[in-house]
């Protein structure tokens, strides 16, 4: 005798990410305006702030919504995004420096992270890591071309002191030293007003325009070890790509 298949029910956050994404859609929200606080939303739509934020992150992810550290989710688009994926050989394709820069530490320090950071970095809430804050530096003229907050596990943070380090990219020092490999890698590039730190940092004014990478890496068990947000000013980093065609001429 054969039985109905059961319809599966999608997950909590994927139906408020509809629900959400229909009223922006709808007009309810205006591309420009800022979301209601998730405390509101959390009791307009009766659930947990962890489904929320997971909601939020999906529109996000679709183009719909911008995130900001500290301030309202701002609507930015009405229609999903059209994205296009590049794939790459090795992490170091993904992003790397010249040879002639390298990275001064003004930062290093063990943390444990709080809500706002635990959000920003996906890990667990009081979890340990180790930061490491710092600029990095052309090395002939000394011009200050990012500065760089890193988040490593623990575990990793005796690297700081190895010779290499300042030239080095972190993920190459923790395969090299301690064996673990990147087996996946996210990156989200994206332009930011620099927040009042940042513009301190870097020598400019409040609200001045940066290119902000996001890098995220995991190992083979799919836990996230590294975790990097870099911020360029104005007309101080370029990344270029080339694409040849593999057809014949």
């Amino acid at each position: 005798m054969a039985f109905p298949k059961l319809k599966e029910s999608p997950p909590l956050y994927k139906t408020l990410a509809n629900a959400l994404a229909q009223r922006i859609r709808d007009g309810d929200w205006v591309v420009g305006s800022c979301l209601p606080s998730e405390a509101m939303l959390c009791a307009s739509f009766k659930t947990s702030r962890h489904t929320l934020r997971h909601a939020l992150q999906t529109i996000e992810a679709d183009g719909l919504v911008l995130r900001r550290q500290g301030a309202a989710t701002l609507v930015i688009s009405r229609q999903k995004v059209r994205r296009f994926t590049q794939s790459f050989n090795s992490p170091v394709d993904i992003l790397s420096y010249p040879r002639n820069t390298y990275r001064e530490n003004i930062i290093e320090e063990f943390i444990e992270l709080d809500e706002a950071l635990s959000e920003m970095i996906g890990g667990a809430f009081g979890s340990s890591w180790y930061h490491i804050g710092g600029l990095r530096k052309q090395q002939d003229s000394e011009q200050i071309i990012a500065w760089t907050d890193i988040y490593i596990l623990p575990q990793f943070a005796s690297l700081t002191a190895d010779p290499e380090h300042r030239q080095v990219m972190v993920f190459e020092q923790i395969e090299k030293k301690y064996g673990t490999r990147i087996d996946r890698a996210e990156v989200d590039v994206c332009a930011l007003g620099a927040s009042v730190d940042i513009a301190k940092k870097l020598k400019l004014k409040p609200g001045d325009p940066c290119l902000v990478i996001v890098r995220r890496y995991f190992d083979d068990q799919d836990k996230l070890f590294e975790i990097t947000f870099t911020y360029h000013p104005e007309q101080k980093y370029i990344y270029k790509m080339e694409f040849k065609s593999g057809a014949g001429h």
